[in-house]
């Protein structure tokens, strides 16, 4: 996957998928990351689309490893 694990902000989903300028009032990003995820998620143990709090969201299939073995406690 190209740029996989690169986080990326709602602004720059904004701008380089509608052309917008970054709208603090707008949740568009939001409902269609909830679309994108109801269809490439569905019946998948690991997720795609991560949200990444006060940044963004990440795609990527092994951005959960980390979390995963910080669980089990392992490093």
């Amino acid at each position: 996957m190209l740029h996989s694990n690169r986080r990326v902000t709602r602004a720059m989903i904004l701008d380089h998928v509608w052309n917008l300028s970054f709208d603090t009032m707008t949740n568009v990003v939001d409902v269609y990351i909830n679309y994108l995820r109801k269809r490439v998620d569905a019946g998948h143990n690991r997720k795609l689309i991560r949200t990444v709090r006060g940044v963004g969201y990440q795609l990527g299939t092994d951005i959960w490893a980390g979390r995963e073995a910080a669980g089990r406690g392992e490093s």
